[in-house]
């Protein structure tokens, strides 16, 4: 569940809400139901620093429809990391153990398994729904802004993004 959003300035002219997110353990994906094998490490993060992130904060989103975006957002993120050009740095087998195959995914394969994800959510969308979708989840455009490119209507970005979310909370099974 999502921390509270707090103000940590009183005056109205701090546009910053700011809110305290648990950090990931090493390696893993964060999961609310896993057991606490230690005390997890947090970080303040502001939620109105991305469009979705803005929308949310307000009220104008469920949780459902921004932990959809979220889930774009991040599969569009992993599909675009560079590829590696250094040393890899992670742990070399120990001498005597058995030698198979790491159970995670490396580096490229994580790529490509996002960027099928992600192209697998954008079919979901359909091409109605993915532009505003792409724009305003990925893009970072605000809303207004989506929408003056698009050609639409005032204020009817908002209602087609909750669409958007919608169907893209059905495509990553979340419930709700």
């Amino acid at each position: 569940m999502p921390a509270k959003p707090t103000r940590t300035d009183k005056s109205l002219s701090d546009p910053r809400l700011l809110a305290e997110r648990a950090l990931p353990q090493d390696g893993e994906e964060r999961n609310d139901r896993a057991p606490k094998r230690r005390r997890a490490r947090s970080v303040t993060v502001n939620l109105s620093e991305s469009p979705l992130g803005w929308l949310h904060a307000r009220g104008h989103l469920s949780d459902r429809q921004f932990d959809a975006g979220e889930k774009l957002r991040a599969d569009w993120e992993r599909a675009n990391l560079a590829p590696r050009v250094t040393m890899r740095w992670d742990a070399a087998p120990v001498a005597g153990g058995k030698r198979t195959a790491p159970a995670i995914l490396n580096e490229t394969e994580a790529q490509l398994a996002a960027k099928q994800r992600f192209s697998n959510a954008i079919d979901h969308l359909g091409s109605d729904l993915s532009d505003i979708a792409w724009r305003i989840i990925c893009g970072g455009e605000g809303t207004p802004v989506a929408e003056k490119n698009l050609g639409w209507p005032a204020r009817s970005g908002k209602l087609v993004l909750k669409i958007a979310l919608d169907r893209l909370a059905i495509f990553y099974r979340l419930p709700g």
